[in-house]
């Protein structure tokens, strides 16, 4: 690409247009590590952090069920799972800016990603893709065999996702089903099995992801008009603040459900005080989408994805107060 053509996206440094400032990837990797680095988002950590987060829900709430509490190897399952977060959200962005490599290169906020400014091949990005997954299933080897069927059935809806938004106004659901997942894998890597509880939690998940990332998704509705692209942003328009609250409502219903069901594994190893500090979360959870409500402006893309960032912090308040909680 020559000088006359580059843009304000597209700087010489190859720095991606929404990168976090001053972020690790632009300023401390090797440069010729940077281009595939960025493929995975690592200069973007929301996404890995929103794939994490209910991984370490499904696991802590799988320990509140477990009469015996946490163990050592609860630990390493829940360092595990970051690892394993960082590497699956990055194999998936690139999955996903591999197909979407022609239509990222016409939407201003993308078209400064490493495949169509040209930073790296589509078959490099393959290469890099097959190599995270390797190793991402390297540690998922040492989960039980029954988490290890079910983060293999994980990548079906992670191949269908980048597709939905040609067929679909709905694609936020097929990310949510993928980005949820963690809430079943990390209850069945403590307890080896499967109940309602986990979920009515993936459940909440997906809504919670309705929620963010229509948010997200405000950024491109110009750019997405104008090429064709389908989202809940486009779908809901003006009235997305209703359909946000409908959504926050629901995630917070289904966490309570599973969290109270009647004969649910929770119920029978809570203590009081642990199901009171239990409910708190989810209380605490609430109110940081109500705030994100009250901020929120869908013609302002710089409050959208502050908005879209602040739901790492919504979805670590569960993660620490259900922790607590083991204590109580």
């Amino acid at each position: 690409m020559t000088d006359h053509q580059k843009t304000p996206e597209q700087p010489d440094n190859g720095v991606v247009a929404d990168a976090v400032d001053l972020n690790w990837v632009d300023r401390l990797a090797p440069r010729w590590s940077r281009p595939y680095l960025r493929l995975s988002r690592a200069d973007r950590p929301a996404g890995t952090w929103l794939l994490l987060l209910p991984c370490w829900w499904g696991l802590a709430l799988g320990i509140l069920s477990d009469p015996f509490g946490p163990t050592l190897y609860d630990v390493w399952i829940a360092i595990a799972c970051a690892m394993g977060a960082f590497l699956m959200r990055g194999a998936g962005c690139t999955w996903n800016d591999i197909t979407d490599r022609h239509i990222d290169a016409q939407v201003a906020r993308t078209r400064s990603r490493p495949l169509p400014s040209g930073q790296v091949t589509t078959k490099q990005a393959a290469g890099w893709m097959v190599a995270q997954m390797a190793t991402a299933l390297g540690i998922l080897l040492t989960f039980n065999l029954f988490s290890i069927g079910l983060a293999i059935v994980s990548l079906i809806p992670v191949i269908i996702y980048p597709f939905a938004k040609r067929f679909t106004w709905w694609p936020q659901v097929f990310l949510g089903i993928a980005f949820n997942w963690g809430a079943l894998l990390g209850w069945a890597a403590h307890t080896g099995s499967l109940s309602l509880t986990p979920i009515l939690i993936y459940l909440a998940g997906i809504s919670w992801t309705l929620f963010y990332d229509t948010i997200y998704a405000h950024q491109d509705k110009e750019d997405d008009a104008l090429i064709g692209v389908k989202s809940t942003a486009r779908l809901f328009a003006d009235n997305t603040p209703r359909w946000l609250l409908g959504f926050q409502v629901l995630s917070l219903l289904l966490m309570l459900v599973a969290v109270i069901l009647p004969q649910g594994p929770l119920i029978f190893t809570l203590s009081p005080a642990a199901l009171f500090v239990v409910l708190g979360g989810i209380w605490a959870f609430g109110l940081h989408l109500m705030w994100q409500l009250r901020q929120l402006d869908v013609d302002n893309v710089e409050i959208c994805l502050k908005l879209f960032r602040s739901n790492r912090d919504a979805g670590l308040i569960p993660v620490v107060v259900w922790t607590l909680a083991m204590f109580l």
